[in-house]
């Protein structure tokens, strides 16, 4: 088991434009590219384990790919059976929107992925993907992988979720495009939208209002893909809060997505005291631009509202709340269970080995802002986990065990925390 040491960091003024690519846009664009006509092209794709395993996946599936180093094409043949077990490897995002892309399929596939993977639920997507129609079943009465999907034919649905999550609307989102009929999807509050976006820019009709979104089933085949992945707001978090605790010291991200719905923790790091600047470049299938944030002394805040578009922040926002004067406060994230570990709980319980005085709730937890203290702790085979705690090593001194999960998502993270302070692998 691999780990790292992180030294206490004098003041430092990191700038970077490679921060790792977007994980959510660099699934979807080797994804929805399966479904289009031509040859889709992308450019700064995230050449993570999860990410690389979407690819190897679409390969699985009949398309061709080529990839010369800086740009990935994608010419597809429609969906095609493969004789492979499909393995998702780490990532959630992957299990779950190549069952809703699978479902109406001809041919059987089989999804699998590693062990923290087989643990985390799949019913979200599986249940309303049954109800239409889906011939899907796993373990656990088709909650656990590896899951075994049977295309078939899929009707029109109008489904109401009682989970905001960006997964389970794409799941649903990518069956209806291949139904029998127009699909109502509706969410009790807004999650991240970028396959609405993506979709759109391909092709696919897709109207949204509010919290309901309209999917109209494919008449032809999209677009194809042209974009370049911008740089994932959730990858750039880590450093504006090395930042943000960090006397004197300040962040400079560019190429990143300034979707509203991916910076809503920069948002609440503002509400903090931190000093935070946007600046728009280019809108083609995001808005992506530059983010700059410069150290404050921070005080505590309540977080409540629009979870879904924080809740891969929320390890990372706690160590913020660590070094913050006041009690700060976590509510309504019960997803935070069921994530790559349950992060409720390895949050709290490496904060007290911090010296840090939370308390847990079912659906979250309080962080009383202190003096963190030097420790050893475990990432539970959590990226999230193990990059924000290298980050409160910035502050006081840290030891993380269980780092090599940290290759799922940011590559080059050691890389870059490397120009805040001095760490040890």
């Amino acid at each position: 088991m691999m780990s790292a040491k992180v030294y206490p960091a004098k003041a430092f003024g990191f700038k970077s434009d490679s921060i790792a690519p977007d994980k959510s846009i660099s699934h979807r664009s080797a994804m929805f590219a399966i479904l289009a006509e031509g040859e889709s092209r992308i450019e700064n794709f995230l050449r993570a384990e999860d990410t690389l395993n979407t690819l190897k996946i679409v390969g699985h599936l009949g398309a061709e790919i080529t990839d010369d180093g800086s740009v990935i094409t994608i010419r597809s043949h429609g969906i095609q059976e493969s004789s492979e077990i499909l393995d998702c490897g780490n990532s959630g995002t992957g299990m779950r929107l190549f069952c809703g892309l699978l479902s109406s399929a001809e041919g059987h596939f089989i999804l699998t992925g590693d062990e923290y993977l087989k643990r985390r639920p799949m019913k979200r997507v599986t249940q309303p993907l049954r109800s239409i129609g889906a011939k899907l079943d796993g373990r656990n009465n088709g909650d656990l992988a590896p899951l075994s999907i049977r295309g078939a034919s899929l009707k029109a649905f109008d489904y109401t979720s009682p989970i905001a999550s960006a997964q389970v609307k794409s799941a649903m989102m990518l069956a209806a495009l291949r139904s029998n009929g127009v699909c109502t999807f509706k969410e009790p509050e807004l999650s991240r939208d970028h396959t609405e976006r993506m979709l759109r820019g391909m092709g696919a009709r897709v109207e949204i209002n509010g919290l309901e979104t309209k999917i109209w089933p494919l008449e032809k085949p999209l677009q194809p893909l042209h974009i370049r992945v911008p740089a994932d707001p959730s990858s750039a978090f880590f450093f504006a809060v090395a930042a943000a605790i960090t006397p004197e010291s300040s962040a400079i991200i560019e190429g990143v997505t300034l979707n509203p719905t991916r910076i809503e923790a920069f948002k609440v790091l503002e509400r903090m005291g931190a000093k935070i600047t946007y600046s728009l470049e280019d809108e083609r299938y995001e808005p992506i631009g530059t983010i700059a944030v410069e150290y404050a002394p921070l005080k505590a805040v309540v977080v409540e509202d629009n979870i879904a578009w924080l809740i891969d922040e929320l390890p990372a926002l706690s160590i913020a709340m660590a070094c913050a004067e006041g009690k700060s406060v976590i509510k309504n994230a019960e997803e935070l269970r069921v994530k790559e570990s349950d992060r409720i709980k390895t949050v709290v319980d490496n904060l007290n080995l911090c010296g840090i005085e939370t308390e847990e709730y079912s659906d979250g937890y309080a962080v009383k802002g202190g003096e963190l203290k030097s420790a050893v702790v475990n990432s539970y085979g959590d990226h999230r986990i193990a990059m924000s705690f290298l980050i409160a090593g910035l502050k006081c001194g840290m030891k993380v065990e269980d780092i090599e999960c940290i290759n799922t998502s940011f590559p080059n993270f050691f890389e870059l925390l490397g120009m805040c302070g001095k760490v040890e692998k």
